[in-house]
């Protein structure tokens, strides 16, 4: 229904009738046609929207996506788009959906909705979304396990573990975590891991500054791999390959290092625990200037990688990857990345430092002087000061130390021992 639909009476059960027109004039009803709910897993209001507009637009009518079923067995979805001017009809239909379909759209959407349940009601969790959705999920579930035991949640040294465990089904562009429990990105794969119950304990880390957690997770990286999140993030309006080969290709031909200290803690024999002063004595310092610090508590394989960004560390080990790339010439950068998509080892060169860590504490160092064009876009330190971090693919921006610890097995996730799964080859469309 599109203008009419303002002088069409509404009766107690609304109907979106289909017409079919020509020009502005309805030259006939077309056939009619239901859809059943069972059917429909997202809707969403539809708006005309400028190029880079994030929000507002005009009001088209709703979109509304169900799943179809095409040949040999195959599922795929379609959207069906009802056409209404009108706000208030359009946000009624909207929201009675939105409270049926209850799917999350915004982020910390999911945090919110996991803070109010009852988990001990439930066997597990199940996320299907890219690598932040499941990182939220993840650190929801986490949270709401502190809370429900009475931790402090600015401060978390032993977090308990999660309650239930959390499956994933990859529907994100990089699927790192989708990667490490199952070897590749197929939704059919994860749910079969799902419904057979093959679970995994998994490491994860907790993010907190001297004052407050920032969250849990899984992986971090600051510099290279922050700055292209942040640029790719400004360009939300490209579509998703396009947006994240740009920024990628960007930040690398806007090279710059970071400069900051490195403070860690090398993971312990764990014989007997050392006294308080020995283990102060065990932290080690390096400074300079870094083009990418990954932090790692997984292997995250991906296609792009596929024996991982850290093949040295494992699923469940209780230790982290602690991979720093010190300032060098770009070729010699390109270098190191390219070898992730091969079998030769990408530390091998003499500007990348790798350590097996338990604690890392990284305080970067405010400059000045900076190209004001450039360093607005690439480098999100900007105005106040912060800096960009990639935390499983979610940007965060903070400006004082950030303090990483690893918990062993802080939560279970569905999934097999990436140990035990065939080698993949790498595709990447960027070097």
């Amino acid at each position: 229904i599109r203008k009419p639909s303002l002088s069409v009476p509404a009766p107690e059960v609304r109907v979106w009738n289909c017409l079919k027109y020509v020009g502005n004039c309805v030259v006939s009803q077309a056939q009619e046609e239901t859809i059943e709910m069972k059917d429909v897993f997202s809707v969403k209001l539809k708006r005309r929207r400028f190029v880079g507009q994030k929000k507002g637009g005009t009001l088209l009518g709703i979109t509304v996506f169900k799943c179809l079923h095409k040949e040999e067995n195959k599922l795929t979805d379609y959207a069906v788009h009802l056409n209404n001017l009108s706000e208030d009809h359009c946000h009624l239909w909207f929201r009675h959906l939105k409270e049926i379909l209850n799917v999350t759209e915004y982020e910390g959407h999911a945090l919110s909705v996991l803070k109010e349940c009852d988990l001990q009601a439930f066997d597990g969790v199940v996320c299907v979304g890219g690598d932040g959705s499941v990182s939220e999920v993840a650190h929801g579930l986490l949270l709401k396990a502190q809370i429900d035991a009475g931790k402090d949640t600015d401060y978390i040294p032993t977090p308990v573990r999660a309650p239930v465990p959390l499956g994933v089904i990859p529907a994100g562009t990089t699927n790192i975590l989708a990667y490490t429990l199952y070897g590749i990105k197929h939704a059919v794969t994860a749910t079969l891991h799902i419904i057979m119950g093959h679970i995994q304990p998994v490491d994860v880390c907790t993010f907190s500054t001297p004052s407050k957690l920032l969250r849990f997770g899984f992986s971090a990286m600051f510099g290279f791999g922050a700055r292209t999140l942040a640029l790719a993030e400004k360009h939300r309006w490209m579509p998703s390959n396009q947006r994240k080969d740009f920024a990628f290709i960007k930040t690398l031909a806007d090279l710059k290092p970071e400069e900051c200290e490195l403070s860690f803690l090398p993971l312990q024999i764990p014989h007997e625990d050392p006294p308080e002063n020995d283990i102060k004595d065990q932290w080690h310092k390096i400074q300079g200037h870094f083009l990418n610090v990954s932090i790692m508590a997984i292997p995250c394989l991906c296609s792009m990688a596929p024996r991982g960004l850290a093949p040295n560390t494992r699923l469940n080990n209780g230790s982290m990857a602690l991979i720093a790339v010190q300032n060098t010439s770009r070729t010699e950068f390109i270098k190191h990345l390219k070898r992730y998509a091969s079998m030769k080892n990408q530390f091998n060169f003499p500007f990348v430092e790798t350590y097996t860590v338990q604690e890392v504490k990284v305080q970067p160092r405010l400059k000045g002087g900076l190209d004001a064009k450039e360093d607005t876009c690439l480098n999100a330190a900007s105005a106040e000061g912060s800096h960009p971090w990639n935390i499983d693919g979610d940007l965060m921006k903070e400006a004082s130390e950030v303090h990483v610890r690893v918990h062993p097995q802080l939560i279970n996730l569905y999934g097999v021992n990436t140990d035990d799964l065939e080698s993949s080859q790498a595709t990447c469309n960027c070097i």
